[in-house]
């Protein structure tokens, strides 16, 4: 059983329509957190919860981190906010100057947004107007995969192949094609990338055939698949779909809001898979969860052929929010910034990767698993359904390990493991221990 916070009664609770939650059961069973520090989160009762999934997927850094707050107070005091339609404050170039510093050569224009999703959608509009730019506006189709997750917004919900958002919402945009996903039988519990199931970006050579490569605007991929539970790429994938890519004139765009910002032991996925796409979306870490911000680095020469292309004087590019580069959120970043190359988190993440995937793979011999899928400081444990619905056995053990005091996210059957970088090799075994503990019930 949960502990609900002794200053919230049950009524009190009912306003607040939940995200991607089990509204009732949750109102009847909550399971809350008051307070997050380092590697740990707070219930209402005090008891201490190790975040084994860094929020999600945000808390690089550990949980509030002075800098960051005292970055934000003093940007509110100083200012708190302007429009970014033909206005602009110091903060926004001084990050992304900072920004283009980590992305992969040549990504070096960088577009703000408040999230993951508004990051997809962003992208697809970059994508479409720079082919109509070029005279090519018939390129309007997208290819995605299936398991794949692209955020919640209406184009990332078109390019979703996670079933569960498609079924609630449709189809959301039309023209989107998808290949297979690359969870194959033969690479259960590997370690890393596997070795086979790189033939598998021959779908993307399918559909340039079937609907013509010269409509296709982009291939969104995820370079690991993080939502739906850690799906490294088989080795040599990514560097097929890159020269596909480039055989048709369709962009690649590499969609990092989980592996970027260390996961990989890299600055993004990019790097640590040697390949550049055209494209490539940010979020989560960003900020280290501390404000909501989002981005896109973009190619140099896709950013000058679209504003290049507009008037002299005017827009060229109608897109935006109302919170892009919002001077909070970008306060946050340049002191996240600091951090990542003060502390030198994505080494630290690169170094205990190794101690990290040894002590999940350890749990293989756990009956209720049926996979164990791991890169960087990134991994997932597969339940087996046991004869229940898909997810039932991954929510109820979700739940279990809040009571256990670890905190993780689970997606259907798997549970996501993706600890904060300053993580030590003891957190990483009270880990282990936990979930050994749990899992060797179910």
């Amino acid at each position: 059983m949960g502990h609900a916070d002794p200053l919230l009664e049950q009524d009190a609770r009912q306003n607040f329509w939940m995200p991607f939650s089990p509204n009732k059961e949750f109102k009847q069973e909550p399971r809350m957190f008051v307070r997050g520090e380092g590697v740990w989160l707070y219930k209402p009762n005090g008891d201490q919860v190790l975040d084994a999934s860094s929020g999600l997927f945000c808390v690089a850094a550990g949980h509030c981190r002075p800098e960051i707050a005292q970055a934000v107070f003093e940007q509110l005091n100083t200012l708190d906010y302007t429009m970014p339609f033909t206005r602009a404050h110091p903060k926004a170039f001084e990050l992304a100057q900072r920004v283009a510093t980590f992305t992969p050569e040549g990504l070096n224009r960088v577009f703000f947004t408040c999230s993951g999703s508004e990051s997809v959608d962003s992208a697809m509009k970059m994508a479409l107007a720079y082919h109509r730019v070029r005279g090519q506006g018939h390129r309007q189709l997208f290819v995605s995969r299936e398991r794949a997750y692209h955020g919640v917004n209406m184009g990332g919900v078109a390019l979703s192949g996670m079933v569960n958002n498609r079924r609630s919402f449709g189809v959301g945009l039309p023209g989107v094609h998808f290949m297979r996903h690359t969870a194959l039988p033969e690479n259960r519990f590997v370690q890393g990338q596997p070795e086979t199931g790189a033939d598998l970006a021959e779908d993307l050579a399918r559909i340039c055939t079937m609907v013509g490569g010269d409509n296709i605007a982009a291939v969104f991929v995820e370079p690991a698949a993080g939502s739906f539970g850690c799906l490294p790429p088989p080795k040599g994938y990514l560097d097929r779909l890159r020269a596909l890519c480039d055989a048709h004139g369709i962009l690649l765009v590499f969609d990092e809001v989980i592996t970027g910002w260390g996961r990989m032991g890299t600055p993004f996925g990019a790097q640590k898979f040697g390949v550049t796409p055209d494209l490539l979306t940010m979020a989560k870490a960003i900020t280290n969860g501390a404000q909501p911000m989002g981005a896109i680095a973009v190619r140099q020469d896709i950013y000058d052929t679209i504003t290049e292309a507009g008037p002299e004087r005017g827009v060229e590019f109608f897109h935006g929010y109302t919170y892009s580069a919002h001077p909070a959120s970008c306060a946050a970043a340049l002191a996240m910034m600091d951090i990542f190359e003060r502390e030198d988190l994505i080494g630290r993440a690169a170094g205990m990767s190794p101690y990290f995937i040894e002590a999940i793979h350890s749990l293989r011999d756990l009956p209720c698993l049926v996979d164990i899928r791991s890169i960087g400081m990134m991994a997932a444990l597969e339940l087996s359904p046991a004869g229940q619905p898909p997810g039932a056995r991954g929510h109820e053990a979700q739940k279990a390990l809040y009571d256990a005091n670890l905190n993780l996210k689970s997606t259907g059957d798997s549970l996501i493991i993706a600890p904060p970088f300053i993580a030590e090799k003891a957190h990483i075994d009270r880990i282990i221990d936990t979930l050994r503990a749990v899992l060797s019930t179910f």
